[in-house]
């Protein structure tokens, strides 16, 4: 054998342990990342974690099983609360998960909506649920109204909505008209929104020709972009600022190894997203105005969900 045979030989052995080398110190570092990720995320969900007194929805025959792929539903609720105020939830929306469909469903609840409250006896305005008993009386007045089982919630801090959307890079939505608001200038179709401009951009209702639902669906847009965004792999660089937010802002009752069972088993849903809207009408009532739903209307959106459930006209309730 030469010395240059030799010394090619070498330098292809010494550039095969740089490489390796390289790609050893790039696997270690990724799972030191990996590992700082998964217990910031993990700490996050400890600070929002707001556990409820009921273990599962008592219009549930039997308890949500992930691994099974059971469908479920969530209560995303937008409050606004200041200081030592509750609040009332100023948005309500559902969203049913079908894994086994891998399909979403989602509906927007008008908050003068007027239905019985569970826990009150009386009827009056469905957001005024939160304001007389938090959290668990809004569930099951929702719960009551939709004939369905809501399994989970997540209460988002509308206060802090635009520090959401910024901790995510901002979100692009397809605006169906041109409006001002609050200084701010919406042009139509595909449009970037910064935190606070998406806040105005969810706000907006009474120049909507379409009133509250237009407001409705310009919130499931940024809610959809939001998820959109935080599941992306560009995000994971501001994952810091990110967990932050959500801690400081968000309450769930779901716990940190129920969110890892649901990324693994429901994640491929939210692909498929289909909307549905409440039809109504409004009437003043001793003065007040609500949102009158009638009960063929109730029923037909309330089969719609159950259908998506896979709970069919068979779910009773369990006492």
């Amino acid at each position: 054998m030469t010395n240059i045979t030799r010394t090619k030989q070498s330098n292809k052995k010494k550039w095969i342990w740089i490489s390796l080398s390289i790609f050893g110190v790039l696997v270690l570092g990724l799972g030191a990342y990996i590992y700082s990720l998964y217990s910031s995320l993990q700490d996050t969900v400890t600070v929002m974690h707001e556990p409820i007194e009921r273990e599962h929805s008592e219009k549930r025959i039997e308890k949500v099983i992930f691994e099974d792929q059971d469908p479920i539903a969530v209560l995303l609720m937008g409050v606004d609360e200041r200081g030592n105020d509750r609040g009332r939830s100023d948005s309500l929306i559902v969203i049913t998960v079908n894994p086994k469909t891998n399909s979403m469903q989602m509906v927007s609840i008008p908050r003068d909506t007027r239905t019985e409250i569970i826990g009150k006896g009386f009827q009056d305005k469905i957001n005024h649920a939160y304001a007389f008993g938090g959290t668990e009386m809004a569930m099951a007045t929702i719960e009551n109204f939709l004939d369905i089982p809501i399994d989970y919630f997540v209460k988002v801090n509308m206060e802090s909505f635009k520090e959401i959307v910024d901790a995510v890079g901002g979100v692009t939505v397809n605006n169906t008209f041109e409006f001002d608001y609050e200084g701010e200038h919406f042009a139509k179709g595909e449009i970037f929104l910064t935190g606070e401009t998406a806040l105005k951009y969810s706000r907006m209702r009474y120049d909507d020709p379409r009133g509250d639902f237009g407001r409705q669906d310009r919130q499931k847009q940024i809610i959809k972009s939001v998820i959109d965004e935080g599941a992306s792999f560009s995000s994971l660089a501001n994952y810091g600022s990110i967990l932050n937010v959500i801690g400081s802002n968000i309450k769930t009752n779901l716990s940190f190894s129920e969110m890892m069972d649901i990324q693994k088993n429901y994640k491929e849903a939210r692909h498929n997203l289909e909307q549905f809207q409440i039809n109504g009408k409004g009437a003043k009532i001793n003065g007040i105005y609500y949102y009158v739903v009638s009960e063929e209307d109730r029923k037909a959106l309330s089969t719609k969900l159950k259908e998506h459930l896979e709970i069919g006209g068979e779910n009773v309730t369990k006492r």
